[in-house]
């Protein structure tokens, strides 16, 4: 799965939180200034082109929907995050977010104790 340009993630969170939708309902859910529908609309085939969402037909309307879940999407980017920018280092990625931006004493007791429970 190729990574989404910035208005295809938008729609697709869209997508996420409604579970399924027509172009309008998508629509109704952007915020200001709201694309074209005809531009929303070639947005949401090339999405379908893309294999990420798919439609049930209701005449020449389309009920569109995601084939690919919130988490599937956030795992295959977080994947592609860590190898370009942190050299597949999770120290590298926790390091960053530690000196350059500054998270606080109890969000890191909060990552250890995430990291032990999920040791054991």
């Amino acid at each position: 799965m190729e990574k989404l340009t910035n208005k295809e993630e938008e729609i697709m969170h869209i997508l996420w939180k409604l579970e399924k939708g027509f172009v309008n309902d998508i629509l109704a859910e952007m915020p200001e200034p709201k694309p074209h529908y005809n531009t929303l609309s070639t947005l949401v085939r090339i999405l379908e082109d893309k294999g990420v969402v798919g439609y049930k037909a209701y005449g020449k309307s389309h009920q569109y929907y995601p084939l690919v879940s919130l988490e599937e999407y956030r795992a295959m980017f977080m994947e592609e995050t860590m190898t370009k920018y942190f050299d597949n280092s999770f120290a590298n990625l926790v390091n960053f977010f530690v000196k350059d931006k500054q998270v606080s004493q109890s969000e890191l007791d909060e990552i250890i104790s995430i990291i032990e429970k999920n040791r054991k």
